[in-house]
């Protein structure tokens, strides 16, 4: 069985009883999973990914995988807007319109990992600053039939509607069945990695967000908020963190300077210093430009995806792509970038 599709298997004439003896116990180990759930869907069709502990919360202790591990293929984007008044598109072409040029990647992968521009809330709280979004969280269904796995709100405009909003954001990710990572209710939960089991894989994504507007948005002890912020060595202890209870650490950061083309010397300093730590992979975002992927310790580092679900304000921030990222059984690792582009309002296009 693959994370993706699941086979039903017919059971002999001579083995039924003891089916159904394992039958109820499945049924009711399934009810009790389905109990810890909480507020989220009890079942998600043909879902890819299944969350070990819950994103922005504890992660508990899990344990590497011990089933047979089967070829990855990852994928991770730059900024998504599902903002409506930001890009009035989506009013006309419906939030299909977002996804219907990559001609189902995103669904044929086995886990794909946005940056999640904006609070997916209908609380109204705005702060006072110069760009405030606000997403539409009937936009995230579609984003999941599209095969968005997990939502990275690790950035500047996560907090964009308050506390408030993005608590209701978290909860309205979740229950799209989409993974929210790098935010939460206190400093533990918004820097706990999120466990995904995929194909014989325990995946941990870890959201880093350096980029604070404001300031107070980053979690500190018990107060709400996004991720890590500037104190950077709480970045290293959560993948450290992730790197002793899976099989393989993602990073989501935001990070860097706005229309840079190449990273500065402090993120290539800390993307070696994070996959020293334990990191397998590295996806940036923040800049809106594309900016180039390198490797270190044969990782890949995506220093800056650019924009992706955005508008088309030029053509420079328009060039974008998608992060491939390919695991091997045997752990080896291999990253390129897939070219596309935005080609009008909220419609990027693989090339």
């Amino acid at each position: 069985m693959t994370s993706r599709h699941a086979r039903r298997s017919r059971i002999p004439f001579g083995l039924l009883l003891i089916a159904l003896g394992v039958t109820v116990g499945a049924i009711a180990y399934l009810v009790d999973r389905a109990d810890e759930g909480g507020a989220g869907p009890p079942t998600i069709p043909e879902a890819r990914v299944s969350p070990d502990a819950k994103a922005g919360g504890p992660s508990g202790s899990p344990s590497p995988s011990p089933d047979p591990k089967a070829k990855l293929v990852i994928h991770g984007t730059g900024d998504v807007s599902l903002d409506p008044s930001y890009i009035p598109a989506f009013q006309t072409n419906g939030y299909g319109w977002a996804w219907s040029g990559l001609h189902g990647l995103f669904e044929r992968d086995d886990l794909t990992i946005i940056n999640h521009e904006c609070p997916s809330t209908d609380v109204v709280a705005p702060l006072d600053k110069t760009f405030v979004f606000r997403c539409d969280p009937n936009a995230l269904d579609e984003a999941r039939e599209a095969g968005v796995d997990v939502a990275n709100l690790a950035n500047n405009h996560g907090f964009d509607q308050g506390p408030q909003g993005l608590l209701d954001s978290i909860r309205n990710i979740r229950r799209a069945g989409i993974v929210p990572v790098g935010a939460g209710t206190s400093q533990e939960k918004a820097d706990a990695p999120a466990y995904i089991e995929v194909k014989g894989w325990k995946v941990a994504v870890v959201g880093v967000g350096e980029v604070t507007d404001p300031d107070s948005q980053v979690a500190v002890g018990d107060e709400i908020g996004t991720s890590v912020g500037h104190d950077f060595p709480r970045a290293l202890a959560a993948i450290r963190e992730a790197e002793a209870n899976a099989d393989l650490v993602i990073v989501v950061i935001h990070w860097g300077v706005e229309l840079d083309t190449q990273p500065r010397e402090y993120q290539v300093d800390e993307a070696h210093r994070m996959i020293d730590a334990g990191a397998d992979m590295i996806f940036g975002s923040h800049a809106h430009r594309l900016q180039p992927m390198d490797t270190y310790q044969g990782k890949p580092v995506f220093y800056g995806l650019g924009n992706f679900v955005w508008p088309r304000f030029s053509a420079e921030g328009s060039v974008t792509a998608v992060a491939q990222v390919v695991v091997r059984p045997d752990g080896e690792i291999s990253g390129h970038l897939l070219p596309a582009t935005i080609v009008s309002d909220g419609h990027p296009v693989l090339n």
